[in-house]
């Protein structure tokens, strides 16, 4: 399994992902779950994927393919898409039709391959945008009232973004947020694990200006999941 987390912040765009795939307790293997697509001063995406591998690393060589056609449209190729919500929409679509190609094919053993998808990115024109796509290839959007998105192992890492996270959260919070968020989900939960990846889209910059491997042992990170443990046991031993 994997966890993957966004924020959609009016500072701009925070993403974090695991990169543990576990196919059982003795198949355990590292798979980048982040995907980067840029054009400096245009636009700038990133994709996190969670779910069957076939059907994520399937989608991507599509969308990669189409990428390369200099003659596809721009309902094909998510460079020359003209709004986030249409390169929602190519993903979405790339998404189910292979998820029915390959479930169509598994359907004879009785299995069932699933997947979901968080697209973030700005197009020049457009706001910043999270989508959560599912593999039917139907999405929803954060928005105001929820301004982050998660897919995986969702529950452990929830309970401070809900209670920290809002739209005016600074970009170095929303970072302090998902990777606490993510420090949770570790401790909780054996299927997620390191490394991580990092990805921090500005408003209105159209680039990614950072984009960061966190590797097991990164002494920034374990020094802060130590400080966050540190204040829970005191916050606890305060209660009255």
């Amino acid at each position: 399994m994997t966890y993957c987390v966004g924020l959609r912040l009016d500072a701009g765009l925070v993403l974090l992902s695991d990169t543990r795939t576990n196919a059982g307790i003795d198949n355990v293997s590292v798979y980048r779950k982040m995907f980067t697509f840029e054009v400096p001063g245009e636009r700038a995406m990133v994709l996190m994927t969670a779910g069957n591998l076939s059907v994520t690393q399937t989608v991507l060589a599509k969308i990669r393919h189409r990428m390369a056609n200099t003659e596809a449209s721009a309902s094909e190729s998510i460079l020359r898409a003209e709004s986030m919500l249409e390169v929602a929409e190519i993903f979405g679509r790339t998404l189910h039709q292979v998820s029915l190609d390959i479930n169509s094919k598994m359907k004879a053993m009785e299995q069932q391959a699933s997947a979901s998808m968080l697209l973030a990115g700005q197009r020049r024109g457009g706001q910043p945008r999270l989508f959560l796509i599912y593999q039917q290839g139907n999405f929803i959007e954060a928005t105001d009232d929820t301004p982050y998105l998660q897919i995986g192992e969702h529950k452990y890492g929830k309970p401070i973004l809900d209670r920290v996270v809002t739209p005016a959260t600074s970009l170095e919070d929303g970072r302090k947020a998902a990777l606490l968020s993510m420090d949770s989900t570790l401790r909780s939960n054996l299927s997620v694990g390191m490394p991580l990846d990092l990805a921090i889209i500005p408003t209105n910059e159209f680039r990614i200006a950072t984009h960061q491997r966190i590797e097991a042992g990164d002494p920034t990170f374990s020094q802060m999941s130590e400080a966050w443990s540190q204040t829970l046991r005191d916050g606890f031993a305060n209660m009255p």
